[in-house]
């Protein structure tokens, strides 16, 4: 089951020639969301593969280099003819942001639109996984981050023993693997334990929007498969990332590091870093290793810890 991100903006505040405002998005087993729409994210979308047939976008605030692209986005979906409602999430403020969107301009959209405003701790439950929001500390309105958590898989089926034990292939094998005990023709019964191991974690992506290192990341990021996290500076402008509520690289990375992590990948980058960004690389794997930085276009597979 593939769960993949893409990067489609990967600049911070303003677009730069290498790099457009933040966007991402996610696709999981046929399905696809995005997560802020900065300002050109449409095109980027086109540039990089991704479907407009998506059903959600998530923001994690609402400052314009995040959210200016809905606007162009809604009225594209319109013109090619979207009849399906479209969900937008964010923290507080979004029912009154995002409806400017949706009545900006003269023409009405051809579909509905679904505002929700999401608070910290805030769960959205989908088919094996949820959206988890989670609160960040950045100046101004409200801010928040979302963790893919996927549920929890059925162990390994051992299909040898199941075999030996004279239990014909099939809807026998299906029934004891999902957890339930069979009786055999000869009168045994088979517990799952048996044949099938232990449960095997699903697993979690967290992405940050614009945030200073703060526990509630470290929290939701906990034995994260990969964190995405924004490094706006490297750490000669530590007090300029104070001052303006975002992290340095080696802030970053420190976050990762109490978190225990699998992979960082930052992102939301200054244009003073467009061109080359190995500064804030190196710095980051200073602290954590398993550390890159973003490029738009940048697609991560995201694979199980056991391989499966």
């Amino acid at each position: 089951m593939p769960l993949t991100l893409r990067f489609l903006g990967t600049s911070a505040a303003r677009p730069t020639v290498e790099r457009n405002v933040s966007s991402l998005a996610v696709l999981r087993e046929g399905e696809a969301l995005l997560v802020d729409c900065g300002e050109g994210t449409q095109r980027q979308m086109m540039r990089y593969g991704i479907t407009f047939n998506i059903d959600d976008v998530f923001f994690t605030h609402f400052h314009t280099d995040h959210v200016l692209g809905i606007v162009g986005l809604l009225r594209t979906m319109s013109l090619q003819g979207r009849t399906a409602p479209l969900r937008l999430w964010g923290p507080t403020g979004a029912e009154r942001m995002l409806k400017r969107a949706e009545s900006f301009g003269s023409e009405r959209l051809a579909f509905g639109l679904e505002i929700r405003e999401l608070a910290p701790g805030d769960a959205i439950p989908r088919r094996e996984y949820a959206i988890h929001a989670f609160g960040l500390e950045h100046r101004g309105p409200p801010s928040l981050g979302y963790a893919i958590v996927e549920a929890e898989r059925r162990g390994r089926f051992n299909p040898e023993l199941a075999a030996q034990l004279g239990i014909p292939e099939g809807p026998l094998w299906g029934r004891i693997h999902k957890g339930e005990a069979i009786t055999l023709e000869d009168g045994r019964v088979i517990e799952p334990a048996v044949l099938v191991g232990e449960t095997r974690p699903g697993r979690k992506v967290v992405i940050t929007g614009d945030t200073r290192p703060c526990a509630a990341t470290i929290l939701a990021a906990e034995g994260a498969d990969l964190l995405v996290h924004e490094a706006t500076f490297g750490s000669e402008e530590a007090a300029r990332a104070v001052e303006t509520g975002h992290s340095t690289a080696m802030e970053a990375a420190t976050v990762a590091k109490m978190a225990g992590v699998r992979q960082l990948v930052l992102t939301h980058v200054s244009a003073r870093y467009a061109r080359d960004a190995a500064e804030l690389e190196t710095e980051a794997r200073s602290v954590f290793p398993a550390s890159r930085v973003a490029r738009d276009g940048l697609e991560i597979d995201v694979g199980f810890r056991d391989g499966d």
